[in-house]
């Protein structure tokens, strides 16, 4: 039973670490000349557009581009953030949860 409350303790800190970790890990997608850069934990650090898109005459075109640079950061974002946490369940034997 000790053990089990020791691994516990173990995943926790490991997790806290990795929650730090993915702070300081910036993602970006880019299409269309609409650039976003996310951090693993998923917050928007930075929406960047190129100024030949500020002209657009296509308002909606633009607003679908953001959306879906938007998906793609933070999906990719969510990878990263799995995969982390697979590395540290799987160091404990947990890897099937």
């Amino acid at each position: 039973m000790f053990d089990k409350m020791k691994d516990l303790y173990n995943m926790q800190k490991q997790a806290k670490q990795v929650k730090k970790e993915l702070k300081n890990i910036h993602v970006e997608a880019e299409e269309d000349g609409v650039k976003i850069v996310v951090t693993a934990e998923q917050e928007v650090i930075s929406i960047d557009i190129a100024p030949e898109k500020l002209g657009v005459e296509n308002k909606a075109k633009l607003e679908k581009t953001i959306i879906n640079v938007m998906q793609k950061a933070t999906k990719k974002a969510q990878e990263i953030a799995a995969a982390k946490m697979r590395d540290i369940m799987g160091s404990m034997g947990l890897g099937g949860m």
